[in-house]
């Protein structure tokens, strides 16, 4: 990693550190906008461009992971491919659910019109207007045209009782667009590994309790009634312009 890149995620990180130490998080959520053009500015030209936000960089932030950010609205190369893909899919129509959401796509969903939007955190960790356990989500059967479980299914012990919920809530012929970290293989997952620290040495971080397999994942949707098509992107030129990483999966569930 290059030095000047080390410096910026040194200041990046520094700079959001001190935010969230000064400053009120609703105050922090209401302007954050704002405070990242302070960041953002020596970031602006006119090679790469930020799809949610439509700001022109003359990079990405490189983070530790190598991960992209942009550093006008913090979103990371999956979510930038994320929000491409719904645009394609045209899936913001009528009820859309959305766990989870990064502050980027919040901010964008809740001014679409064409859609009613819910968006839900269940652990206060990010900004959402509901709080809903995805292993009972309080609405009534076939409700929802869209729901974005990005991230979700690796941190709840009862993965079958929520991909149920999924189904029970989506209309027939609606879309849930899931994505966990995958590895090889099968699924790694034992329920013995209760501590952080054997959390994080076992599945690669303190709040997860399983490693999927895009294999393993997609049959434990099929078997609660969910049809998959598994989407994974290559390499291609336009990656470098918009901030991706590939290759990615994403695993695309309809209902029946």
């Amino acid at each position: 990693m290059k030095w000047s890149n080390v410096k910026a995620i040194k200041m990046y990180h520094g700079l959001k550190k001190i935010a969230k130490a000064f400053i009120p998080q609703k105050f922090l959520f209401k302007y954050e906008f704002l405070f990242r053009w302070f960041i953002a500015i020596k970031y602006l030209g006119n090679k790469y461009h930020c799809n949610i936000c439509k700001t022109k960089l003359n990079r990405f932030i490189k983070l530790e992971s190598d991960d992209l950010l942009c550093p006008a609205c913090g979103s990371r190369s999956r979510t930038r491919r994320l929000y491409n893909l719904l645009l394609k899919d045209n899936a913001f129509q009528g009820n859309v659910l959305h766990f989870s959401p990064s502050r980027s796509l919040y901010r964008v969903f809740k001014k679409i019109k064409s859609m009613n939007y819910f968006s839900t955190d269940f652990e206060n960790e990010f900004l959402a207007d509901y709080s809903i356990d995805i292993r009972k989500i309080d609405f009534e059967n076939s409700y929802f045209n869209t729901i974005i479980c990005y991230h979700i299914l690796e941190h709840i012990e009862e993965d079958i009782v929520a991909i149920e919920e999924l189904i029970r809530v989506l209309k027939p012929n609606g879309i849930c667009y899931i994505q966990t970290p995958f590895k090889d293989g099968a699924i790694y997952e034992d329920a013995s590994k209760t501590s952080e620290s054997q959390r994080i040495e076992a599945f690669g971080q303190k709040d997860h309790v399983r490693i999927y397999s895009v294999k393993g994942l997609k049959e434990r949707l099929e078997q609660v009634g969910f049809e998959v098509s598994v989407t994974t992107f290559t390499p291609q030129k336009e990656d470098v312009f918009v901030g991706y990483q590939s290759p990615e999966t994403i695993l695309i569930a309809s209902k029946p």
